[in-house]
């Protein structure tokens, strides 16, 4: 549809009687008549005032084109073109093409599609399903192999997609692991719909492997059911090099020796390869005087998630820091005074350091926001410093605040509680959760291979308001008109009939200069 985005431009037209007024005043220059008596004049004159009339229509025409188009070129013509039709979009988790999950919701998927919906992988570029390989699942799972969703990072993928697809209707279909929850959870559209599929509602695997004694390996094997998790130690006799080690519930795992150390291999390589320690995990917590209290709550946490270890925990609180030749894994910091460079410097050769805040901090209200902890644990006081600019956060409160950050220095890290575990600052040492947060971070690198298997599932109550949370950047607006500008159009238009004009003037004036016969 044709319309003008200034409308007022079109008041040029009027100068349209420019031309006219020119065409009918400009008359050809009269010829030369020899009369014999003058008496004869007045009378032509006024014959000749009465005659006027149009000549030269074409050249006239051009010229009320040439204004007319000018004046339509002011008024900014513009094409209205009306959006096209939105359609709705069906994002599906990877993790459930392979498994066969979406059975009982694939008649309601079919439904949306014959209703214009495109149904796409909630991944990376949200690649979509084609009708054909939507007939086939298999080929589905196979084509995104290399599209696993990475564990915490559900809720930021669907905020992704719907900002991806603004103003459209979104249907989102994921299981309710608990390990895709890990972060706080975001403003979503109204127009978005959240499908819950049931899954498997139960997993083992391989957490860790300790080499015992010369013939015996020590094996920490997690289950998981919807509700919880739980961990139990199976001793098996140390296999010779490329033998499986048989465990009731788990597939085949494979033993491997290289040049650093012994790792046990799942055979359906559902996941990583677990690295068969020889050593004790050594931690030393050393604490001054205004944090014994802290002191006193770590131990027992860290001797509770001793508990889902294979390798025994050897476990040291003294007042006093530990030797400069001792051998750690862990140094945690209680204490305002710094760490010594000594053991700083070891960080870069794989050492873990864990420091809380300093004294005197400052007030902050906020709840520890994260999936592993059933009820919500108050944060009181935090620490003044920032976190670093190359730091992650790992725990954070319900406004994105990091109340446990980390940072990789070479081979080691750095832990930053900005919190403390004394009462004054926090509820974590209260918290039955806190040895199963300890020991995701003692054992960082078994992390990735749980989630796979870890069937604890987040409440959906948890999951559907977020339906009710409107984002600004995706509220649901009609999207706008699009306009094709046609000034550019309009203004070659007059000079094409500018340069016309020109040729029929001059030719008016070859025809007005020629002598009469």
């Amino acid at each position: 549809m044709l319309t003008f985005l200034a409308p007022s431009g079109l008041l040029a037209l009027l100068g349209i009687a420019v031309p006219v007024a020119i065409h009918l005043w400009n008359r050809r220059p009269g010829r030369t008549v020899p009369v014999g008596s003058l008496r004869w004049l007045e009378a032509t004159a006024n014959r000749r005032l009465r005659s006027l009339k149009l000549e030269q229509l074409a050249l006239l025409l051009v010229r009320i084109a040439v204004v007319a188009l000018l004046a339509v070129a002011l008024a900014s013509p513009a094409w209205q073109r009306p959006p096209a039709p939105t359609r709705g979009q069906v994002f599906i988790s990877p993790d459930l093409l392979p498994t066969g999950s979406l059975s009982a919701f694939r008649p309601g998927i079919d439904s949306l599609r014959r209703r214009g919906y495109e149904v796409r992988r909630l991944a990376p570029g949200f690649r979509l399903i084609s009708a054909a390989a939507w007939r086939n699942l298999d080929s589905v799972a196979a084509a995104g192999a290399t599209d696993s969703l990475p564990a915490d990072q559900l809720w930021a993928r669907v905020r992704q997609a719907a900002d991806s697809f603004p103003n459209r209707p979104i249907r989102v279909f994921t299981s309710t692991s608990l390990g895709h929850f890990q972060t706080s959870r975001p403003a979503l559209p109204a127009q978005l719909t959240w499908q819950v599929v049931p899954t498997a509602d139960s997993g083992a695997w391989l957490q860790s492997a300790y080499q015992s004694g010369p013939d015996s390996l020590r094996l920490l094997v997690g289950r998981s059911t919807e509700a919880a998790a739980t961990f139990r130690v199976v001793r098996v006799r140390k296999p010779n090099a490329g033998e499986a080690v048989r465990v009731a519930g788990l597939s085949p795992l494979h033993y491997a020796t290289m040049a650093t150390g012994a790792t046990l291999q799942p055979g359906d390589s559902s996941s990583a390869a677990v690295a068969v320690s020889t050593a004790p995990l050594r931690i030393w917590v050393r604490y001054d005087a205004a944090h014994s209290e802290d002191a006193r709550y770590l131990r027992a946490a860290l001797q509770a998630a001793a508990a889902g270890l294979a390798a025994p925990l050897a476990l040291t609180v003294s007042a006093a820091p530990p030797a400069a030749a001792a051998s750690l894994d862990w140094l945690f910091w209680l204490s305002d005074a710094p760490v010594p460079a000594g053991w700083q410097q070891r960080v870069r050769r794989g050492l873990r350091l864990w420091q809380d805040a300093k004294a005197p901090g400052q007030s902050s209200e906020g709840f520890l926001a994260n999936a592993a902890t059933v009820a919500p644990v108050r944060i009181l006081r935090r620490s003044k410093e920032a976190v670093p600019a190359t730091g992650q956060s790992l725990w954070a409160d319900g406004q994105g605040r990091a109340v446990l950050s980390y940072q990789s220095i070479s081979q080691g890290s750095i832990y930053q509680l900005h919190t403390r575990l004394h009462p004054d600052w926090s509820e974590l040492a209260d918290s039955p959760n806190l040895p199963a947060l300890l020991l995701d971070i003692l054992q960082p690198e078994q992390k990735s291979t749980n989630w796979a298997a870890d069937k604890r599932a987040l409440d959906a109550a948890q999951i559907h308001p977020a339906n009710h949370m409107v984002s600004v950047a995706t509220s649901n607006r009609p999207a706008p008109d699009s306009y094709l500008d046609l000034r550019p159009w309009a203004v070659l238009a007059t000079g094409l009939l500018f340069a016309l004009e020109r040729l029929l003037a001059q030719r008016r004036l070859s025809f007005s200069s020629t002598p009469a016969a």
